[in-house]
């Protein structure tokens, strides 16, 4: 196929915007599933995780077919802590698909991802999604649109884009508001119309650049991205320029490209359109392919740097083995590795012990995201509080900030105001939109640790929070994430009715009778602001049948279960959060009273920052 006839897309929009679900519709009214496929929703979350926290983590691509155009589509993440799916796949493409909701508008990830795309001379089209809303708000939207691209500094043939009126979720779209067609017709018309083809002649020596890894058990390292000039061919020899400068030759003994969802093997492609390629083993992000006789490297792609950072320690507690795959450093040390082969915003180094390896990524859903995909792994192993990465500039420390946009009812606005201000954060804006209130901040990344849950809570479900990396700033000195103590198992067992009613008297706790449980692990929250050793295992005994009877009735108030993020924004720097297929536990790092109270002594407790 000519590239003349080729329109290369990304869609970008903020988290549950309907991004996915446009790409569903597009793919089905495309003609991509035959008539008897049973198709599930949201194809393009192919990843367990994606469909259960409803956002998409990896960039997937696929194609359409309209009127003898094929359109390559990739739908990218909607959360900055994905950012970096995001950078590289704006090297694919020549336009984008903004995608944003017909009531909330502008989104700080949305901007964080225009961007991007815009500082790539991307060619936009707006689509206004979610037009079946009976709060939606188009005309305001497109405006603020409009501000947003002013204020991003979008070129004159950006802020002329055409905007097109959408139901993703009924298969509509318009450029009327008011009359919608029934189908997505003027959709494809306004891509083949208003994204350039992409550029380059098949005739000209070979080039392209890998944006995108895929494994696959088969084939190992599958390298993607588009063909900027030229024609790959199977079983041609072809240059590697490493990121280290170095060459190396290889073969390439499978290429594929993109229909439907499906990869469809091919003999050769042309300057364009989006391959995957396979036989190269050692492949990576950013290099250059090329003809033997014309090697010219590209670019190597600027990602952002990662901002959290957290330790991956071997799972050393008195349960490591009974409920997943002992993992030993090396095995661990492994995995890790293997994960920054695909995911370029993560970092990992090893540390002076064998055991710990130091993991950085964008965010807590970035980690919580590698951490929960490795538990299902059937992967045993402990990590550490998340702590920011501070910068020295000019001799002064420098902390990440991110830009925090809040929506609340109105009553909630005083409450959640003081939470954010005993963090660091500083108001920018305050405007209302009907009943709401939107709160515009800037903040220190550590200051939002944790601060998800408590928003929701607090505002019983009917906040929404939203936030984007901004820039390092001077550090803006120490706060106290966690203002209780915890209580601590006194000693290996089974937890009973009994020793758990005695240990709710000191606060919450957080497992229920019947738990096995090991000395110095934390089973529960204490009201007061000291830690304290509970015994939960130990059994009532019993002198008659009338004290037996009058057991059987003791009720326990309740359990408080944590989630992966939630533990993860609860444990304190003298804490790890073991982790097994299982169960998730926290733990001190020194499980006897004895070796607390010691390494207490020498290293006095500082606040958590």
């Amino acid at each position: 196929m000519s590239s003349d006839n080729i329109r290369n897309i990304a869609i970008i929009a903020h988290v549950d915007h309907g991004k996915t679900t446009l790409v569903d519709k597009m793919l089905s009214q495309s003609g991509a599933f035959r008539e008897n496929e049973q198709v599930i929703e949201r194809v393009m979350d192919s990843n367990d995780l994606e469909r259960e926290k409803g956002i998409t983590i990896l960039a997937k691509n696929t194609s359409i077919k309209y009127k003898g155009y094929k359109i390559n589509i990739l739908d990218t993440p909607g959360h900055a802590d994905f950012g970096g799916e995001v950078e590289r796949i704006m090297k694919m493409v020549q336009g984008v698909l903004l995608v944003v909701d017909a009531f909330e508008g502008c989104m700080p990830q949305t901007r964080f991802v225009l961007k991007k795309a815009l500082e790539q001379n991307l060619i936009p089209i707006v689509v206004v999604n979610k037009m079946d809303r009976e709060n939606a708000r188009p005309l305001e939207v497109v405006d603020e649109v409009l501000d947003l691209f002013i204020d991003l500094g979008a070129n004159e043939d950006q802020l002329e884009f055409p905007v097109i009126y959408a139901s993703a979720l009924d298969g509509k779209a318009g450029l009327d508001i008011d009359n919608l067609d029934t189908d997505f017709v003027p959709l494809f018309e306004t891509i083949v119309n208003q994204i350039p083809a992409p550029q380059g002649q098949k005739d000209d020596p070979l080039q392209m650049q890998v944006t995108l890894l895929d494994y696959n058990d088969y084939l190992g390292r599958i390298a993607i991205g588009t063909i900027n000039r030229g024609t790959m061919k199977k079983g041609n020899q072809i240059i590697v320029l490493k990121r280290d400068g170095t060459i190396e030759t290889h073969r390439v003994t499978k290429l594929f490209t993109f229909e439907g969802l499906k990869r469809v093997e091919t003999d050769q492609v042309a300057a364009g359109d989006i391959v995957a390629l396979a036989g190269m083993e050692q492949i990576n992000v950013g290099e250059t392919l090329c003809d033997v006789d014309t090697c010219e490297p590209l670019p190597l792609l600027t990602i952002d740097e990662p901002t959290l950072q957290m330790s991956f320690i071997v799972n050393n507690s008195p349960f490591s083995g009974k409920e997943g795959d002992p993992v030993t450093s090396r095995k661990l040390g492994a995995r890790l590795m293997r994960e920054i082969e695909t995911d370029v915003s993560l970092r990992v180094e090893e540390t002076s012990s064998p055991d710990v390896f130091l993991v950085a990524g964008r965010g807590e859903l970035h980690l919580a995201i590698l951490i929960e995909t490795m538990r299902r792994e059937g992967l045993e192993f402990q990590v550490s509080k998340p702590q920011v990465i501070t910068k020295r500039v000019d001799g002064r420390i420098h902390e990440p900030f991110e830009n925090l946009t809040i929506d609340i009812p109105e009553e909630y606005t005083g409450s959640i105001m003081e939470k954010i201000g005993l963090r660091k954060g500083t108001l920018m804006n305050m405007t209302h939109i009907r009943e709401q209130v939107r709160l515009e901040y800037s903040i220190p990344t550590r200051g939002l640790v944790g601060f998800r849950t408590e928003f929701l809570t607090d505002t019983r479900g009917y906040g929404i929070l939203n936030r984007s990396f901004d820039s390092y700033k001077p550090y803006q000195g120490d706060f106290t994430s966690r203002t209780r103590g915890v209580l601590i198992a006194y000693e290996s067992g089974t937890a009973n009715t009994y020793g758990l009613l005695a240990a709710e008297e000191r606060g919450i706790l957080f497992i229920e009778p019947g738990t096995a449980v090991y000395e110095g692990m934390v089973v529960g929250e204490n009201s007061r602001d000291q830690d304290i050793v509970v015994n939960i295992c130990k059994e009532k005994a019993l002198t008659n049948v009338r004290s037996s009877t009058k057991d059987d009735t003791v009720k326990l108030k309740g359990s408080r279960n944590l989630s992966l993020e939630q533990a993860l924004a609860y444990i304190d720097t003298d804490e790890y959060l073991e982790l097994t297929p299982k169960s998730i536990r926290i733990r001190k790092k020194y499980l006897k009273k004895a070796e607390r109270e010691r390494f207490e002594k020498n290293n006095k407790k500082n606040p958590v920052s």
